[in-house]
């Protein structure tokens, strides 16, 4: 009869309690990507069928009310949804999102008017490729990017700040400063933004409701992040219309 060290049973106890933290956080990951994705698939969507919608342009294009209402709109349901988070269900949380992804939509359809479809999918496969080098660059390495976090954060009101003086000054030297600073602002947020969620799941400390929502924040999270990329980007890549 083989005898077996009682240290033994718990280091394999151990051992596979460590596996399925490991299944659980790589399901989680998976369930941010796949919820940006489709938050993705629905902006686009919306904005390419407005965009090939004479009337529905024209009723966002030719009303600033209706513009700056979705605008305005938009900002209300991320505010609200980073706010109260914690109050509401993970049900709720997705519709929210959802809706914010299609308000997105109507009033990104507005940049069809502007540049051609061929730079926009060019832009947009740009975005893609330089969201996954940098996720993945925030995900597996071991280097603590918080205190990147705050430089870039401090960057991203600088941008905010000099974008709303230019719309006044129409300054050519500042758009483009912006627009570089901009595109390395965001580059270096997915990769912080990326790390940051990954951490998010051991403070669930394995509640399913919880990871559920913090799945959608991340998401919300990564889709912002890639959605500007994508904006300041088509600044340099798109080629504008005749």
């Amino acid at each position: 009869m083989e005898f077996k060290p009682f240290y033994d049973e718990e280091r394999n106890a151990v051992s596979t309690h460590s596996e399925d933290m490991e299944v659980a956080q790589a399901n989680y990951i998976s369930k941010v990507y796949i919820w940006m994705a489709l938050a993705l698939s629905v902006t686009g969507l919306c904005a390419h069928y407005i965009a090939s919608t004479p009337s529905l342009v024209n009723a966002i294009v030719g009303n600033q009310i209706l513009f700056f209402g979705l605008i305005i709109g938009e900002l209300a349901l991320v505010v609200y949804l980073s706010a109260r988070i914690n109050k509401i269900s993970s049900e709720t949380a997705v519709i929210m999102f959802l809706i914010y992804s299609l308000l997105n939509g109507a009033t990104l359809s507005v940049i069809f008017l502007v540049y051609t479809a061929a730079s926009i999918s060019t832009t947009f496969f740009i975005t893609a490729g330089t969201f996954i080098v940098m996720s993945a660059y925030g995900y597996f390495t071991k280097t603590d990017l918080t205190k990147f976090g705050k430089i870039f954060m401090m960057l991203l009101i600088g941008v905010i700040i000099a974008s709303v003086v230019n719309f006044f000054l129409k300054n050519e030297t500042l758009y483009w400063i912006v627009s570089y600073v901009g595109v390395a602002v965001f580059v270096g947020l997915i990769a912080y933004d990326t790390q940051k969620i990954k951490r998010y799941f051991d403070e669930a400390q394995g509640d399913e409701e919880v990871i559920k929502k913090i799945s959608i924040m991340g998401a919300l999270t990564l889709y912002l992040d890639f959605i500007n990329l994508f904006l300041f980007l088509l600044r340099f890549f798109g080629g504008r219309r005749d």
